[in-house]
């Protein structure tokens, strides 16, 4: 008997396609089902992240609609307002045209076009002289472009360790705090289990990301009558539709969640055989201070963590499954006092400086919610079990008849992330997950394929060494699991541009894409040459302190030369960005190229099964323009890097797509995972197949694989999955996944603050990492809170993007203008009561780093100590293609201007950057503001302003009114 959902995650009857599509004859004349294109074709959407199959109808080789592709395992044909839009985006009259090279000063948007033979020559000359010199004075930061597979083995080629993506600004401590904890993390890593939990807890979750499947899914459980419940300080989109909204102030989520553990704790309600099971909450702590061991766990010989067996009273492998570990108690090993890791977590949560009433206040939040909250958690996950009729088997050879769970689940994302205090935030959060025995069971949070990995999972970042002509000896982004991984030499300062693995962010999984440009500015903690950026806006809202940073691109030294040399660009449209680059290089729209949406990188994957997919281009550009990863692939040819080049020192690869299909990263597995092999039915491992692309065209443009019913859960200890895993490449061995509730890695930090070890911080660093790199989770006061004056700064400000735009992209788009051209402020009614304001009302939002103005509305909706606005919908004068008397110019703001991007100096006169310690996670919701009215001569207009940029050669006048398919109906009506 089968208990998979009916065709796959998110799907229903209701969505599947009908059989005859065709509209019955009315009788009226009227054709209700006319012919709207030549063809369809199935890709896959690129207006946010979620990655949604789409049908795209084309009409005389133009696109004419697009809407769901009801066969995706994403979507299910669900499509969005961004989606459908896409043709707008498409579109665009703020496509570039052509290559571009700077003529008049940085920043001013003066260039002439150039072939792409002459922008080919310029890039490989200059990155040539880079290759045989200095590799690391490249540095390669993308935004959210989904090819980072091939960016980053591109930046490993080249030699550079001077590479990272979007994930820094976004949410690397979301990703890092799970990787860290149970191997995977919420978001691209793991989806709750919409089809059997009774209890949703979605923390800090914006509208822009994986819409379609939250929205799918929230759907379920609201017919089912499950209980969701919102924690955010903004009733916005998801929140406004929660059974119980938690208006939490900003950054005080942590808090939030070790008082709901105190009260479990407390009341025993912890799923015991769960964490004996399949976390290290039965290791042994060695508890010696001062020790150079302090805070390991104790192992054997071979160097195997050790747990207390309290039957035989003796030491046992951790991993022994006939054991009875203790998880309490005080016990000696070798002459040492050690404790279970679960002894140190009760210790330390059932104090009561984490009780709800010590919390409530900090947190604004009534205690009685807090304690309301916890026995839900506790009523469902433990009085309402699940279990499936489904047999399996563990890790260890026990048969198992059903499969038990506890139907609470969990999701979280940006508005934990983009706070200094997030990366302990996002950890704590999975503990309450564990304890509850409620990560990868029927009705908890589900891992999403290829994960979960080992936590922490590997390869370590390379980049110790680097050398002229020769690649680095791995992949620049990793994770490290003590100081002797850092990317730092012998006085201990940085190895990268970025300070990534360094002792100012040591677990920066993703890199610090928002500390580039200061960096490199400065000389910190070394020049680069050029900087190239791809599809990452960050001379605008992809920066914080936007002043400071138009600034430093912009600044020169005492001979006249610009402090960072050169700078590459590539986009496909003319953002903010674009006028401070010194060599353009336009890119595409994403219907007219191809891409890999792979397992190497963001697959498509859903709990149930793996999946990937491709972009493919459906119509051709009619511009000179040219994908950016096809651009990078020439590049590393012209260049000969090892990979990209054959013996002879031909090119590899023609372009992305020949790579797509040729490309093999290991022996057996390339960027795609379906259809591999001669004869096409290897799925992961495979030889190549020439004929893969058109495997996945014919396929809708993806391609997914089921599990078998016993494969489903449990992947962290499931002989089943593991074995598949194996066999796909994901893991190297089918051994269990050990959840880390206290994370060792952390504490060989500590013990080399306290001078143990070889690889030490510098003085000045060390008080720092005794206090962040703590192996349990803990809070803190985010950094600006706890310097600024709460007194003449008394409010939080966040800023979110849009359900229906993405990042800045979105909002040049026509449909969706008509939607949001404007953000406002929006403040609490009784907040604005007592500071004499009224709806739309400007007002002054100022900070310790600035002013920017905007106005306001008054909503009920927020907390009361929140002020909060959409991002990304205030423009530059000139660029995107917008009219100068735009609202996105004129009246849109952008609080970007005033979030500082560094922290106030410490002790020893340091600055670092304004991140979260850990992982060097942006901490762009941490900002304090006040607001003032405005003056009756300031209103009608937001600041700060800026010089209208210039426009690139030839292009068109921004349009009085942009439309769309009068040209179709006219042919139409024509042809009749």
């Amino acid at each position: 008997m089968s208990h998979r959902p009916p065709c796959g995650a998110n799907s229903a009857p209701s969505q599947r396609p009908l059989a005859d599509t065709t509209a019955p004859d009315e009788g009226d004349g009227v054709d209700t089902s006319p012919s709207i294109s030549d063809s369809i074709a199935k890709t896959t959407c690129y207006m946010c992240a979620c990655r949604c199959g789409i049908d795209v109808h084309i009409k005389d080789g133009k696109v004419r609609y697009i809407n769901g592709n009801k066969d995706h395992p994403v979507n299910r044909g669900v499509i969005c307002g961004k989606g459908s839009s896409g043709i707008m985006q498409h579109y665009s009259p703020a496509r570039l045209k052509k290559p571009l090279l700077r003529t008049g000063p940085r920043g001013s948007g003066e260039f002439r076009e150039i072939e792409w033979e002459e922008a080919f020559s310029i890039a490989t000359e200059r990155l040539s002289a880079i290759r045989r010199t200095d590799p690391k004075k490249l540095a390669f930061f993308t935004g959210r472009d989904q090819s980072q597979s091939l960016t980053g083995w591109w930046a490993s080629c080249f030699g550079t360790p001077n590479f990272a993506a979007h994930g820094g600004f976004c949410s690397v401590n979301m990703a890092a705090g799970g990787l860290y904890t149970i191997g995977g993390s919420f978001w691209e890593f793991g989806e709750p289990d919409w089809d059997n939990t009774k209890y949703f807890m979605l923390f800090g979750v914006a509208e822009d990301h994986d819409s379609n499947p939250i929205k799918i899914g929230l759907g379920k459980l609201k017919a089912r009558g499950a209980k969701v419940v919102s924690i955010n300080p903004c009733r916005t989109g998801y929140n406004a539709i929660a059974d119980d909204w938690i208006g939490i102030r900003p950054g005080t989520d942590g808090l939030f969640v070790f008082a709901l553990i105190h009260e479990l704790l407390k009341a025993g309600r912890v799923d015991l055989d769960y964490l004996l099971r399949y976390t290290n909450a039965h290791t042994l702590v060695i508890q010696e201070p001062g020790a150079a061991d302090d805070g390991l766990f104790v192992r054997d010989a071979d160097g195997s963590p050790l747990a207390w067996d309290r039957i035989a009273k003796t030491p046992v492998s951790a991993t022994d499954a006939s054991a009875k570990p203790a998880l309490t108690g005080t016990f000696a090993v070798d002459g040492r006092r050690c404790v279970p890791v679960f002894q140190l977590i009760a210790d330390r949560y059932l104090d009561e400086s984490y009780a709800p009433d010590a919390v409530a206040e900090r947190c604004g939040i009534p205690a009685d919610t807090i304690r309301r909250t916890a026995a839900e958690l506790a009523h469902v996950a433990f009085e309402q079990t699940i279990e499936l009729p489904v047999a399996w088997t563990d890790w260890a050879g026990r048969r198992h008849e059903t499969i038990k769970g506890r139907p609470v689940a969990m999701h979280a994302m940006r508005g934990i992330s983009a706070h200094s205090n997030g990366f302990h935030t996002c950890r704590a959060i999975h503990l309450l997950q564990v304890l509850l025995g409620t990560v990868d069971v029927p009705g908890g949070f589900r891992f999403k394929p290829p994960y979960p990995r080992s936590a922490p999972p590997g390869p370590k970042p390379a980049g110790k060494t680097t050398r002229p002509m020769t690649a680095l000896d791995g992949m620049p982004l990793g994770f490290v699991c003590g100081p002797d991984d850092l990317l730092v030499d012998e006085t201990g300062t940085p190895l990268r541009i970025d300070k990534a693995y360094s002792w100012d962010a040591p677990l920066a999984a993703h890199g610090l894409m928002h500390t580039v440009i200061r960096n490199a500015w400065a000389s910190d903690p070394y020049p680069i040459d050029t900087l190239m950026m791809y599809m990452s806006n960050m001379a605008w809202n992809s920066s914080m302190n936007t002043v400071e940073t138009i600034a430093m691109l912009t600044d020169s030294d005492e001979a006249g030369n610009y402090k960072i040399p050169f700078i590459i660009y590539s986009d496909a449209y003319y953002s903010e960005t674009v006028p401070f680059a010194d060599l353009v290089l336009p890119d595409t729209t994403y219907l007219e190229r191809h891409d890999c949406i792979s397992l190497l990188d963001r697959p498509i994957s859903h709990a149930d099964g793996p999946g990937d997919a491709i972009r493919h281009p459906v119509v051709e550009p009619d511009r000179d323009v040219r994908p950016f990863q096809s651009v990078l692939i020439e590049l590393g040819a012209r260049l000969g890097l090892p990979g990209f080049v054959n013996d002879d020192g031909s090119a590899r690869y023609t372009d992305y797509a020949d790579y797509i299909v040729n490309h093999e990263r290991t022996p057996g597995i390339g960027p795609l995972a379906g259809w591999r092999g001669k004869d096409e039915t290897s799925i992961g491992k495979g030889e190549v197949n020439p004929n893969q692309l058109q495997r996945y065209i014919d396929n809708g443009g993806f391609w997914h694989h089921d599990f078998a019913d016993d494969q489903r859960y449990y992947k962290m200890a499931n002989r089943s999955y593991l074995d598949f895993a194996v066999q796909m490449g994901f893991i190297p061995k089918a051994e269990p996944i050990v959840f880390q509730l206290y994370a060792e890695p952390m504490q060989r930090f500590r013990l080399a603050a306290r001078g143990h070890g070889t690889v030490l911080p510098p003085e000045g660093d060390r008080q720092r990492i005794e206090t962040y790199m703590d192996p349990l989770p803990f809070w803190y006061m985010p950094f600006e809170e706890a310097v600024v004056d709460l007194r003449k700064y008394p409010l939080h400000a966040l800023t979110q993007r849009p359900m229906h735009m993405y990042h800045s992209w979105g909002s040049q788009n026509a449909w969706l203008r008509q939607i949001t051209s404007q953000n406002r402020l929006f403040v609490h009614h009784r907040t604005g009561a007592s500071l004499g304001l009224v709806d739309d009302d400007w007002v002054w939002i100022e900070s310790i780093n600035g002013r920017v103005k905007g106005q306001i509305k008054l909503i009920d909706g927020v907390n009361e100590s929140t002020v909060w606005t959409w991002n990304a919908i205030g423009k530059r004068r000139g660029s995107w293609g917008l009219k100068d008397d735009a609202a996105e110019s004129n009246r849109g703001f952008l609080l970007n201007h005033v979030i500082g991007d560094q922290t106030s100096a410490d002790a020893n006169g340091k600055r670092y950057s304004n991140s979260d310690p850990v992982t060097g996670q942006a901490a762009w919701f941490d900002l304090r503001v006040r607001i003032v009215k405005c003056a009756a001569g300031e209103a009608g207009f937001t600041e700060p302003q800026f010089e209208r940029f210039h426009q690139p050669p030839h292009f068109e006048p921004s349009p009085d009114k942009l439309s769309f398919g009068a040209d179709f109906r006219l042919a139409r009506e024509a042809a009749e």
